[in-house]
């Protein structure tokens, strides 16, 4: 580092806090344009934002390392799960999805986790909720959806009748709701909160073969949630508490560990399954597929420079190394090209070149390259087409030892096509779930109360009475009970 303050292009100058002027005796002077130190500080200043995230914009981030703690051979032939105790370096970062960057983290949302794994075959991310399910299970919904939990476009704040319209709508997605409404819409740190996949993954072997899987991330710290009063009430007291727990603890060296496990189903067994497996608003049941460990994640170093690490940070569900491979879940799959584009218009097309996206494994890549802020080397003279003769021979295709992966079309895929049609229909079986879940908030002392009251919260908001009368509707569905106590805090709290 030098010892002096320079311009960006590395030329000194005199001093940080004084501009270039023509004085007049000892009172002030003009300013010079020839300052290049003042013009470039002032247009700077004036572009060091760069586009915030549509969504998922408040977040936490910190630095860890996943280890393989059981043997994972038998389901997958990634590299960074060959061995048992291996480490790969890691990236996390923790987000609200709907507010905005400077918002409240307390307030009732779900939590992205987006974790980016250094592997030694390129990088893998898993971009996954605190939430086993989600709200659609049709891609096409995805921005209805985040923009009904957004701001109104005339009022330009958060309106209870857009989100409550959408999701009447929309019923497919009553069970996120009931997770959303329960206490672990309001996780009372990053430290004490779960994560989920969501979507259904394949885990292959080099031969084709596969398994889909659903992976899951639990704390071993417990989980813990506040309720609502709580939440609201460190909203106006620290709205970056979250953030700052998680900071303090990393700092601190109480570092959080979480366990990743994956629910493993054959090929065989998703064509009889009750439930369709690419459908993201349901949950396999563990009595059906248990929880298998293979792994332990620690996050013990907070990042240098937010910017730098974290707000920079990219992450897709494209993003994968041999060995794991996507679904034909329609939601991973619209995801897999959104998140890409979404980055490439943050960020800049060349994204992937960031040190904090940068792989740590060798890359080689010359059909990717120009474009604006190239900070490689941008492959020399090596050719940026496919040739025959007069193409280098230095890299060869991928053997089976470092990369290549065999084909995983087989006649389970005219299943697969047949079964991704699910989208568009609504049935009981929708509700299902949810009424499983409101069984199981029963379990804890006080939390169906809790639910209700934080439901007719949110829904004294709605001015239309019609539309609240669906709600009520769309509840009865899960319990009819449910439904009717509902209805009576919210209209008691109108009254």
């Amino acid at each position: 580092m030098a010892s002096h303050y320079t311009l960006a292009e590395g030329c000194p100058y005199a001093s940080n806090s004084t501009s270039v002027q023509v004085r007049n005796g000892s009172g002030g002077g003009l300013v010079l344009l020839q300052d290049t130190q003042l013009i470039e500080t002032l247009a700077h200043f004036s572009r060091e934002r760069i586009p915030e995230r549509v969504v998922h914009a408040k977040a936490a981030g910190g630095y860890g390392e996943f280890e393989v703690t059981h043997d994972c051979s038998d389901i997958t032939s990634a590299s960074f799960l060959n061995a048992v105790g291996k480490k790969t370096e890691v990236l996390l970062r923790i987000s609200t999805v709907g507010p905005e960057r400077g918002s409240a983290d307390t307030v009732r949302d779900v939590h992205g986790w987006a974790m980016k794994l250094y592997t030694d075959q390129g990088n893998l991310d898993w971009v996954f909720n605190n939430t086993p399910v989600f709200f659609i299970r049709d891609p096409i919904k995805f921005p209805s959806l985040n923009r009904s939990h957004k701001r109104h476009p005339r009022t330009n704040v958060p309106d209870a009748n857009m989100f409550w319209d959408f999701h009447v709508g929309n019923p497919e997605g009553i069970h996120q709701i009931m997770h959303l409404f329960s206490d672990r819409g309001t996780p009372a740190s990053l430290r004490h909160m779960n994560a989920y996949s969501g979507h259904t993954y394949k885990f292959t072997q080099e031969d084709g073969s596969f398994k889909y899987v659903k992976i899951h991330i639990k704390t071993q710290l417990g989980v813990k949630n506040l309720t609502r009063e709580t939440a609201v009430q460190i909203a106006g007291e620290n709205p970056d508490y979250l953030v700052q727990d998680l900071y303090d603890a990393i700092e601190t060296g109480k570092y959080p560990v979480w366990n990743v496990y994956v629910q493993v189903m054959e090929p065989s067994e998703a064509e009889k399954y009750k439930w369709n497996i690419f459908d993201m608003t349901k949950v396999w049941p563990h009595k059906d597929f248990p929880l298998r460990q293979i792994g332990r994640l620690t996050l013990n170093r907070n990042p240098k420079n937010y910017f730098t690490d974290i707000e920079q940070a990219a992450f897709s569900p494209s993003t994968m190394v041999p060995g794991i491979a996507p679904s034909a879940d329609p939601v991973l799959q619209a995801r897999m090209f959104a998140y890409p584009d979404a980055a490439r218009y943050r960020l800049g097309v060349n994204y992937q070149q960031l040190p904090t996206n940068a792989a740590s494994s060798p890359v080689y890549c010359p059909f990717q390259r120009d474009g604006f802020m190239n900070f490689s080397t941008n492959y020399g003279d090596d050719p940026n087409y496919v040739g025959s003769i007069l193409r280098p021979t230095t890299f060869a295709p991928a053997s089976n030892g470092n990369g290549r992966v065999a084909s995983t079309l087989t006649e389970h895929e005219k299943w697969v096509g047949e079964a991704c049609s699910f989208v568009t229909q609504i049935s009981d079986e929708d509700f299902e779930q949810a009424t499983a879940l409101w069984e199981v908030l029963g379990r804890e002392t006080g939390h169906q109360e809790r639910f209700i009251g934080n439901v007719a919260d949110h829904l004294r908001g709605v001015t239309d009475s019609r539309l609240r009368n669906m709600v009520y509707d769309l509840f009865s569905h899960v319990d009819a009970g449910l439904a009717a106590r509902i209805q009576v805090a919210t209209e008691a709290s109108l009254s």
